[in-house]
């Protein structure tokens, strides 16, 4: 079928059962436990590359107003939205050697953002920046990271090369206790945590990994030492080498070009292929994206917003293959189905979804000169079971004769690994060097995970106190029993793909709940009454989202192919829709969350000037 033929029921019934028989070639018995922690004796793929060793500083023992966990945009956001509320004292506690989270770890070659810089860089208005290309390089966004916190003066009392061991609530001081591995114990009237959903990287558990003789490294700590080149290219030092990737996701698909130009001969290990539609990368001027009035941005930014939450917008500003796809991305908002009922659809969506998909296999096969690669190489699975990719080049490299596609589906993912190599169904492939692009794992970061122990009023855990019910939060940022803790991520509040945009809203909620705490000389704390209507809330419209997750392939989405959570977790109705909610909140009801109670300040002073 091509785009735009309808399918016949007979169409459809064959689509869903290769699509079953697909997923059922890749589900593996041990989940997401098939994936290794970089800690202990995989520690060293973690370490720093970029920042040299640490300098050595005496341990604080001082006081700030607010301390903010984690430096990439969600931390960098939180203080500069503070900093507009005039707060004086913000410290920015961040692992990394600089500003940038995800962009100051990821440097490798090829990287680009996948959203359009122009509404995913943030506080563009702000800083008078407007970006070079329509998709910026990774170096240009961490650039502008840097950019912010300048401007923003984060840097007066940061602390990098750092990570938080343990927040524990002191009652009598009214403070949060933050210790670090540094040594470090020192106050903070209030917290923001902000340590992103996707920081700890994660390594292939495969039989043998400790044997291998070659060299290896995660994409995310990418060697340059070895490599030799840039992020533009230019790998010179892999010119006469055998080098193996494993992972084609968002970031096997932009870095495997660059290898494809410049190793001796790359083997590409595939278990799952990601869709790969048109990226038409380009550089761009202000007039192109109308920068030529204040506030341009973030009409942009809010238009992209409404389009993939399913909201009407007069005019498609950004118009690419996020925006076109819109339906397939946001399937489950129940905004796309306000009308009609759920059966109507579903049936409507599949459609939809196939033509989509057969686009996407069907550019494989213009493209992929070898029938049995090209093959290999089509997605079966509906639109939105993995993040959708965008490349001009990827689909390309399987041209060359110095790039080979190794399919590990039937297989499960490699077998074992060797001193020499890599084997996949009883063949072993020789490798001077193996690169694992495998992405992140998802929640084993922050205070959800419980690496991050956080001790509320009472001594009372965290994850213990959400043990028997689930997460129990306002709006997903504060919780009861954990006074001025303020929580910036997804559970129990919303997403969207422009993740950045989603961090500003939050960003802007957490600036004013400091705000109004410190006008009114309060502390920020929702009673239990208010979690429970909140929970409320997030399951009366809650869309079964199980169906979906249950027939798609396994990936981070499902839980390596085991569905979701129980219970609701995030806001029904889109991003969108969400961050006007929190809007209509703070003009009319915030008080609610303010207990009486000022916080005790070691000089007296007001957080904010």
């Amino acid at each position: 079928m091509t785009q735009g033929q309808t399918l016949s029921p007979e169409e459809l019934a064959e689509l869903r059962e290769r699509y079953r028989l697909e997923r059922e070639r890749r589900v593996r018995p041990d989940g997401t436990r098939q994936y290794l922690a970089a800690d202990a004796e995989f520690g060293y793929y973690a370490e720093d590359p970029y920042a040299g060793e640490a300098p050595e500083r005496e341990p604080l023992r001082d006081r700030v107003d607010v301390a903010v966990v984690g430096g990439g945009f969600g931390g960098i956001l939180a203080g500069a939205r503070l900093r507009q509320r005039g707060v004086r004292r913000v410290r920015v506690i961040e692992k990394g050697g600089d500003f940038g989270g995800t962009w100051y770890w990821n440097r490798y070659p090829g990287i680009h953002c996948d959203i359009e810089s122009h509404v995913y860089l943030p506080l563009l208005d702000e800083t008078g920046y407007v970006p070079e290309w329509k998709y910026a390089p990774g170096e240009e966004i961490r650039r502008h990271a840097v950019r912010i916190a300048e401007k923003f003066d984060l840097y007066a009392d940061a602390l990098f090369s750092t990570a938080v061991t343990s927040l524990t609530w002191d009652e009598e001081t009214r403070a949060w206790v933050v210790a670090t591995d540094r040594g470090d114990e020192f106050r903070a009237t209030y917290v923001i945590t902000a340590t992103g959903t996707l920081s700890e990287l994660k390594l292939p558990g495969i039989p043998g990994i400790e044997t291998f003789k070659g060299h290896t490294f995660h994409t995310s700590r990418w060697d340059y030492a070895y490599t030799g080149g840039t992020p533009d290219g230019g790998l010179t030092g892999l010119a006469d080498k055998r080098v193996g990737v494993v992972g084609t996701g968002a970031t096997g698909i932009q870095v495997i070009p660059k290898l494809a130009e410049d190793a001796g001969h790359l083997y590409v290990f595939q278990r799952t292929p990601s869709s790969v539609d048109v990226r038409a990368n380009r550089r761009t001027t202000a007039q192109d994206v109308g920068a030529d009035h204040d506030g341009w941005a973030r009409e942009r930014r809010d238009n992209f917003l409404r389009i993939v939450s399913g909201e009407p917008a007069e005019e498609d500003l950004v118009a690419d293959r996020w925006t076109a796809s819109a339906g397939l991305l946001e399937k489950l908002v129940p905004s796309f189905r306000r009308q009609g009922d759920r059966a109507a659809f579903e049936a409507a969506y599949e459609v939809a979804d196939a033509a989509k998909m057969n686009e996407i296999r069907a550019r494989v096969e213009r493209i992929v000169t070898d029938r049995d690669t090209a093959e290999k190489l089509k997605p079966w699975y509906r639109y939105a079971c993995k993040r959708p990719t965008f490349s001009d080049t990827y689909l390309q490299a399987f041209n060359r004769d110095n790039v080979t596609l190794v399919d590990t589906a039937d297989t499960h993912g490699i077998e074992r690994m060797t001193e020499r190599g890599v084997v996949v169904g009883g063949t072993e492939y020789a490798l001077d060097c193996l690169i694992f692009a495998t992405g992140f794992s998802v929640g084993v970061s922050g205070i959800h995970s419980g690496r991050l122990p956080v001790h509320g009023r009472g001594g009372v855990q965290l994850l213990d106190a959400w043990r028997k019910e689930g997460p129990r939060t306002l709006h997903g940022f504060t919780s009861n029993g954990f006074p001025n803790l303020i929580q910036m991520g997804t559970v129990q509040s919303a997403s969207s793909v422009n993740y950045t945009h989603v961090l500003d809203e939050h960003a802007v909620h957490a600036a004013a709940l400091v705000a109004a705490a410190e006008a009114k000389g309060a502390v920020i704390e929702p009673s239990r009454e208010a979690e429970d209507a909140w929970i409320a809330a997030l399951a009366e419209d809650a869309p079964d989202h199980e169906w979906f997750h249950a027939e798609c392939t396994p990936g981070y989405y499902n839980a390596e192919g085991r569905g979701r959570a129980n219970g609701p977790t995030a806001y029904p109705h889109g991003a969108s829709a969400f961050h006007e909610l929190l809007r209509r909140w703070r003009e009319e009801s915030m008080d609610e969350i303010l207990r009486a109670g000022t916080p005790v300040r070691g000089q007296g002073n007001s957080a904010v000037s």
